[in-house]
């Protein structure tokens, strides 16, 4: 080998070595990489820029987008709520889980399903009294399984197929046919989570606990007269159970109904009085025919969806002190409307504008994001917070977003469109109908991993253009003995290993060009070789750094390393036994 590749192997190695072992972050790593061998002349900037364009890097990105147009709508809240349900059993609440995630996955990048499912399985666990650390790695696992089956579920398989398509010279894969390996893998997973998890998955309490909070407020909401929960029963609207947080009474027509019954009906116009923390509150917010019984929150002048729930508490030097909130004209003072207070653990028995405002105070509102800076310096509170993550949701347009969705999938599978232009068509569509802002839109974008997948290009494109990727895949074949089955193996197992210590995109790009050199040596069809490599860097089970979806879960589980050991190397064997040996029965060498 040239210096050049010896080079290039050099970097490679101290990128994998820095990801495994250190705790730089992953897109540092790998853009420091690619600077080295820019500087050292192995590459030009164009070739260091060129990952920046690759298509499934770009449709990686714009999916993020289509993700954050459910969310923000409550589709996907929405969708949760309907198909958790009440299981009797551990394994019956696994399946409950697993089956909609792997659905959702196949048909939504995996990564924003599990953030949409981890805050509503925790709530769900603790309404049903499960144990939460038996669930959320299924949770992490179902969603990688799922999105190994289509084109779109993991950004692995639009990258790989992105390459394919430039490098491989090969027609893009459908929307469906990585299912023919895929799917008996994750109908295995499926099986063998439900069947042993009792036994391997740990029975732990998470680092922390959403209960821990000692600010408990006195919220009032109303049940709109066309909300879906007029004529359910408390427990069937899902109120009864609510985690930190209790209904403490109705008010219907001037009266008091208190000590509810699980089977009182809701009717339209309803005062609903709760009593919780401040997580719980945001829940609340995003209840479906649910809105605040304050008419302030509807006179602000901020359109509703681009508020947020802000804390502050009252100072002494506070003009307002000794005012009630309607003498003290609070939402024309501040241009922000109040929703709760909390005040000692105690519960204030007034409406909210009838409310004596005294210092310590702890005021929570609806208000613009900008109110933080507006306050923070102020003397009228001694603290102002925003509340993460409590937007209220466009759940109005809940329906068109998932019918944008529905279109998207419907256009790749008749393949009426490829999956870029699909993601393209939906984004925009999402973004004219207003179910997302453009401001949402840009946050929505992981901008780290689009810069990883990016940068892992340029290192591949190094080992290719070095020489370095024929070298090594030369030695693979010689190990192997010239057979296309031991070698599809060792493409898989190493695949597999630095997915386990790095991060799946990065390996999955750093290992292609080796594969396809290694297909080019024996003279076989690469088809095998690519599906290995889309399975072996998503199905990433053993350690909590390989996949993102797994780091997720890690903290709220209150999970160990060692528990991804035990659970996930059992499954990484049997996921690569199945692929090695059905891909080459599907595509043949």
């Amino acid at each position: 080998m040239t210096w050049e590749a010896w080079l290039a192997v050099g970097v490679v190695v101290l990128v994998i070595g820095s990801l495994a072992l250190t705790k730089l972050a992953a897109d540092v790593v790998l853009v420091g990489g690619v600077a080295v061998l820019l500087l050292a002349g192995v590459l030009t900037p164009f070739e260091a820029l060129s990952g920046m364009s690759n298509e499934g890097m770009v449709t990686v990105g714009i999916l993020y987008i289509v993700a954050a147009g459910l969310r923000e709508t409550g589709a996907i809240s929405w969708l949760v709520q309907g198909v958790l349900g009440r299981p009797g059993t551990l394994a019956r609440a696994q399946a409950r889980l697993m089956a909609p995630v792997m659905g959702m996955s196949a048909v939504l990048n995996n990564t924003p399903v599990v953030a949409m499912f981890l805050p509503a399985v925790n709530e769900w666990a603790r309404r049903n009294q499960l144990p939460l650390s038996k669930l959320l790695i299924p949770l992490s696992y179902a969603a990688i399984l799922g999105g190994t089956c289509t084109l779109i579920g993991t950004s692995t398989n639009l990258v790989v197929n992105g390459l394919m398509i430039e490098d491989g010279g090969l027609p893009t894969l459908g929307m469906f046919e990585i299912a023919w390996i895929a799917l008996p893998c994750a109908l295995f997973g499926f099986v063998y989570l439900i069947v042993f998890g009792r036994w391997l998955l740990p029975d732990r309490k998470p680092v922390m606990s959403d209960l821990d909070d000692p600010r408990e407020y006195t919220v009032e909401m109303l049940v709109e007269s066309s909300s879906p929960l007029v004529g359910k029963t408390i427990e069937a609207a899902g109120l009864r159970h609510l985690p930190g947080m209790y209904l403490l009474e109705i008010q219907r027509d001037g009266e008091i109904l208190p000590a509810i019954a699980p089977h009182q009906r809701l009717q339209a116009d309803d005062q609903l009085v709760f009593v919780g923390i401040v997580d719980s509150v945001v829940d609340l917010q995003r209840f479906r025919g649910l809105v605040p019984a304050t008419n302030q929150v509807f006179k602000l002048e901020v359109p509703r969806p681009e508020r947020c729930l802000i804390e502050a508490v009252v100072s002494n030097s506070c003009p307002l002190v000794g005012k009630s909130i309607r003498e003290g004209r609070f939402r024309g003072h501040y241009n922000a409307a109040i929703i709760a207070v909390a005040r000692n653990g105690e519960r204030i028995e007034r409406k909210i504008g009838d409310i004596v405002l005294t210092p310590g105070d702890t005021l929570l509102m609806e208000a613009d994001p900008g109110f933080t800076e507006r306050q923070h310096n102020s003397r009228d509170f001694f603290l102002v917070s925003q509340v993460p993550d409590s937007r209220p949701l466009r759940q109005n347009r809940a329906l068109i977003a998932i019918a944008i969705l529905a279109g998207m999938i419907l256009a790749v599978t008749l393949e009426w469109l490829p999956m870029l232009h699909a993601a393209v068509l939906a984004a925009g569509l999402l973004l004219v109908t207003r179910c997302i802002s453009s401001g949402l839109a840009r946050a929505a974008v992981d901008w780290q991993v689009l810069v990883v997948i990016a940068a892992s290009f340029s290192l591949g494109l190094a080992l290719q253009k070095t020489g370095a990727a024929r070298f090594i895949a030369d030695n693979m074949t010689q190990l192997a003995q010239g057979d296309p089955w031991v070698s599809l193996a060792l493409i898989y197992l190493v695949t597999m290993l630095f997915t386990e210590l790095i991060t799946n995109n990065a390996a999955a790009v750093l290992m292609f060009p080796i594969a396809l050199s290694t297909s080019q040596t024996l003279d076989v069809n690469f088809m095998p070789f690519a599906i290995a490599i889309m399975m072996a860097a998503s199905a990433s089970f053993s350690t909590p750094i390989g996949y993102q979806t797994n780091l997720m879960v890690y903290g709220p589980g209150g999970y160990r390393f060692s528990d991804y050991l035990r659970v996930g190397i059992p499954l990484n064997i049997s996921v690569a036994t199945i692929t090695i040996a059905l891909a080459p029965l599907v595509w043949g060498f």
